[in-house]
């Protein structure tokens, strides 16, 4: 019997998967406890639709962030920071710091923690920070550590 999952089933399959299992199990263990139902044409174009819609959805958001990276190209963030006499700057530019000066200048809100810094910043100079934007989207962001 052909059955759709509408729940993980353990060796069986995931949520929304159409599996083939023995009459008996399915109607006396998925069936009664709502893990899964028949896989009629009704429940079969249901379950078509779910997946257009998922990978509809994922595909505009993917695409909405190969935008955002395009834009993020383009733009350079800078901040101004204190310093001693030898350059050296009072404490480091964060992925807090980044985030909100992007905000504020170009108007372009990334979360913090999607800001990837290899090594704290702390010394004037360009560097770029990476933005892990989507799977396998990621935009590259131009930071200027100037002095106030």
């Amino acid at each position: 019997m052909k059955v759709i999952l509408t729940q993980d089933v353990k060796a069986q399959g995931k949520k929304g998967d159409i599996i083939e299992v023995s009459d008996g199990y399915a109607k006396n263990f998925l069936l009664p406890r709502k893990l899964a139902v028949i896989a009629d044409a009704k429940a079969l174009n249901e379950a078509k639709a779910k997946e257009a819609s998922k990978n509809y959805k994922i595909e505009t958001e993917r695409n909405a962030a190969r935008e955002l990276a395009a834009k993020l190209a383009a733009v350079v963030v800078k901040i101004p920071a204190a310093a001693g006499a030898d350059d050296r700057l009072y404490g480091s530019i964060t992925a807090k710091d980044i985030a909100e000066a992007l905000e504020a200048q170009h108007g372009i809100v990334i979360d913090r923690r999607k800001l990837q810094l290899g090594e704290a910043i702390r010394a004037f100079g360009t560097y770029e920070v990476d933005a892990k934007l989507y799977t396998e989207v990621v935009g590259k962001i131009n930071v200027v550590v100037c002095k106030k």
